[in-house]
């Protein structure tokens, strides 16, 4: 039987998720784009904000590997913006070349994710979306600092979803789409350049050329042409007004 009032609770929140908000003016657009890129190009707020770009990146790692057939074993996020996502099953095939090839392009694809639900009117539907996937990441974070981080990022999410205006709920889900979207190039380009100074010999793009016998730089190109369609087709959706 359902605490007094639960129902009720449950019947807003949903009403919230599958109402239509109205369609934001290009200057609200173009602002939150704006506001993302500095969070993005600003070094001193770049080493704060891409510690989110890591949650994405290791959550698709085990999106990847639960949908390959793999057994997931764990994720840890790192003070540095590092992160390790453990999963177990064959060495090599198809379900370990997904597992390793998910994670550069994973924010991208949860922005692009975003960016569909927003040109269809759901602000809050994107808010409470992430927030489940941070709910189910939470479930498989194996270290203390992966568990502040994700409860910090989802603590913000429930803030803004459960007191803030629809005003600041629509703004919040622009500057987060948007910064998923223009965010995911950077580590990839990080990434070539640590490449090339024989740093990331274990990286993803390492990992997926010795599965697959083709170059690293191939697959960090791949990485790299799967993000900027995602941007491009994430930023025609946002700026799509009437």
């Amino acid at each position: 039987m359902s605490a007094p009032g639960t129902g009720s609770v449950v019947g807003d929140v949903w009403d919230q998720v599958t109402t239509a908000s109205p369609v934001p003016s290009a200057g609200l657009v173009l602002a939150a784009a704006a506001v993302a890129l500095v969070l993005v190009l600003v070094p001193g707020a770049w080493r704060r904000t891409r510690h989110l770009v890591t949650i994405a990146h290791e959550g698709a790692h085990g999106v990847a590997a639960l949908l390959s057939g793999r057994r997931l074993a764990g994720i840890r996020l790192h003070s540095d913006t590092s992160g390790l996502t453990v999963s177990k099953g064959r060495s090599s095939g198809p379900g370990m070349v997904l597992t390793a090839g998910a994670g550069y392009v994973g924010p991208a694809l949860v922005g692009l994710g975003a960016a569909y639900l927003l040109s269809r009117g759901y602000a809050v539907g994107v808010l409470w979306a992430l927030l489940v996937l941070l709910a189910l990441l939470l479930l498989q974070i194996r270290n203390f600092f992966g568990l502040w981080s994700v409860l910090l990022a989802g603590g913000g999410l429930f803030a803004v979803t459960w007191w803030a205006g629809d005003g600041v709920q629509l703004v919040v889900a622009y500057v987060v789409t948007w910064f998923l979207l223009l965010a995911a190039p950077r580590p990839v380009v990080e990434l070539q350049q640590e490449r090339r100074r024989g740093r990331a010999r274990s990286s993803d793009a390492d990992v997926l050329a010795r599965l697959t016998r083709v170059p690293g730089v191939l697959w960090v190109g791949g990485f790299l042409l799967g993000i900027a369609g995602c941007l491009l087709l994430g930023g025609s959706l946002l700026v799509r007004l009437p």
